[in-house]
């Protein structure tokens, strides 16, 4: 029997409603959410996500403001737009979209974001109160996995999740949320030898290798529950997953289709940690009278 594909559209729909309603309260306490996403360059891939992110933005009644500067622009006008931005109070989030140019210094401009408008969970400090589980913002697209997993009830405690990949972003902040929801965790990545062995044994398995259609159904036990983070465009220009679909369609339990499922949650995500920092923003600032 086929897969159930998780309805990505469904799920982030009723999330986002959620989220608008609250923004509307919040804007009736006087204050209103921002969101700032800074793009260096032109990489078209980048600036579709910038773009979806902005509507995501507006739908959401969050007021939203881009900064697209050209691929020249020197490290010091992004860090000095950043601390322009950190000081500006209608800003509760700064997202700096990746890849930056390489004459720029990620590790820089990230650290120079506020801890608190850290939309995106990748501030030391931020990842630092991830790992032992104080209260912060959620890393989005692993936040957004363990969302749609709960929204389809998937129980996650207890069970055996494989993590493919182990990158800053989403492998390793992954196995964290995963542990935090009690699963037991393994990570594979590209030295692990014996990967298909390992990843057989997952109840929950998450693909974020960046590597189009390489998980095929030997590398899932029958009955698994698949998360593909992956999004790899193809020569003819479609988009794919890191999972083959087709393939490990009559195998799994549950399976997330590319694109339209952890994508859009990611930007949700996004839109929630927002909202966060706005409401802790407007609770200091009640503090601070």
């Amino acid at each position: 029997m086929p897969a159930q594909v998780i309805n990505g559209k469904e799920i982030v729909s009723a999330y986002r409603a959620q989220i608008k309603e609250e923004v509307e309260q919040l804007k009736k306490d006087g204050c209103h959410p921002g969101l700032a996403v800074v793009i260096v360059g032109d990489d078209p891939a980048s600036h579709v996500y910038v773009r979806n992110k902005a509507k995501a933005c507006e739908e959401a009644g969050i007021y939203s403001e881009v900064h697209s500067l050209p691929e020249h622009t020197s490290e010091a006008e992004v860090l000095a737009l950043i601390e322009q931005l950190n000081g500006n109070d209608q800003i509760h989030g700064i997202l700096v979209q990746s890849p930056l140019p390489k004459h720029i210094s990620e590790e820089k401009i990230v650290e120079a974001i506020a801890v608190e408008k850290d939309a995106d969970c990748f501030h030391p400090v931020n990842v630092g109160n991830l790992m032992i589980g104080k209260e912060g913002p959620a890393p989005c697209t692993p936040a957004g996995v363990i969302d749609i997993l709960k929204r389809v009830g998937v129980e996650i405690a207890g069970k055996h999740a494989v993590v493919i990949g182990r990158s800053n972003i989403v492998g390793k902040p992954m196995a964290i949320l995963l542990l935090r929801e009690n699963a037991t965790v393994t990570v594979v990545h590209s030295k692990t030898p014996n990967m298909a062995e390992i990843t057989r044994q997952a109840d929950i398995l998450v693909a974020a290798v960046g590597k189009p259609k390489m998980i095929k159904k030997e590398h899932v036990k029958p009955g698994a529950v698949v998360v593909d983070v992956g999004i790899n465009r193809l020569d003819t220009g479609k988009l794919a997953g890191d999972v083959d679909f087709d393939d490990v369609l009559d195998t799994a339990s549950y399976i997330t289709p590319v694109p339209g499922c952890v994508g859009p949650m990611t930007i949700t995500v996004l839109l929630r940690n927002t909202l966060e920092a706005a409401k802790r923003a407007a609770a200091q600032s009640k503090v601070n009278g």
